[in-house]
């Protein structure tokens, strides 16, 4: 059965993009203000010869600077996913990755304030570099910490409501009766949402996309998640009807509406539901079998 009811996270779906940034811009900008604030009130206390545009000048650098590299951290946790059964392989290459946040981070910051300070008749100095940087990287591994919880509990709580399929198990689809071995290739998927079960079936499957350690499954104008990568569920699938158009994208060939080459040998696939799946040049003989 198909989920027909149209809910809030269908309506969402277009504005996602904008209130990523704008959620990321608002927490940078209360960042700044708060701060800049509370540096402000230290500096009345400790009487120090600082001017009034010195601290707004240290905050808006620095978060200008973190808000360029969260989409980069974001790109990272995908390719390196903190997952239980990924985390002492991909543990490592966070650290790694806090180092080089905490490094961009400082250098994008400091060329920020030089331009700042010299348009002010100041010239800035950012100290001694060795402590300053031990001292930025104790700031900056928490904020990458911080953004990563962030970025978990904002997944997690879309696919809660997105809602996570699995491959039927034959079990399941007879009550009390013995297992028989599994199907080479799975014709439904159970689907849980918000506390809701239902099935689709594989043939309706318009396209996919890894996501991670998920598998996007696009059916009927909704977006499912399977744990799984694109390579080993495309073996599941039958390859007269499923072929693989791009590193990320696999898409059902009796959905494909129109193909619009590009430059350089790739293409662009309109879908029958009006969806646009890129396709690579090294999978396009895949579309003329």
């Amino acid at each position: 059965m198909a989920e027909k009811d149209t809910n809030w996270l269908e309506l969402y779906q277009p504005y996602r993009r904008r209130f990523e940034i704008g959620f990321w811009v608002l927490v940078l900008a209360m960042q700044v203000v708060f701060n800049s604030i509370v540096t402000w009130i230290d500096i009345g206390r400790s009487a120090r010869d600082v001017a009034f545009w010195q601290p707004l000048v240290w905050e808006l650098s620095s978060n200008l600077a973190v808000g360029l590299l969260i989409p980069a951290i974001v790109a990272f946790d995908r390719r390196h996913p903190l997952h239980w059964d990924t985390l002492p392989r991909n543990l490592g290459w966070h650290l790694a990755g806090s180092v080089a946040f905490c490094a961009a981070h400082v250098g994008l910051m400091v060329a920020l304030r030089y331009p700042a300070y010299a348009l002010m008749g100041h010239t800035y100095s950012f100290g001694n570099w060795p402590t300053q940087l031990a001292y930025e990287y104790l700031k900056d591994v928490r904020s990458y910490a911080l953004i990563l919880v962030a970025v978990y509990s904002y997944r997690l709580v879309l696919l809660r409501l997105q809602g996570e399929a699995r491959v039927l198990d034959e079990a399941e689809t007879a009550a009390g009766m013995p297992a028989a071995p599994p199907a080479p290739r799975p014709e439904r998927f159970l689907v849980r949402k918000l506390r809701k079960e239902f099935l689709i079936a594989a043939a309706d499957i318009e396209w996919l996309q890894a996501q991670g350690n998920y598998l996007g499954l696009h059916v009927n104008g909704h977006d499912y998640l399977l744990r799984a990568t694109l390579t080993d569920f495309l073996e599941q699938l039958d390859p007269a009807r499923f072929a693989r158009v791009h590193r990320s994208y696999a898409v059902n060939l009796d959905r494909v509406a129109e193909i619009e080459p590009m430059d350089a040998g790739d293409a662009r696939l309109r879908m029958k539901d009006g969806t646009q799946v890129p396709c690579s040049r090294r999978y396009r003989d895949a579309l003329g079998r």
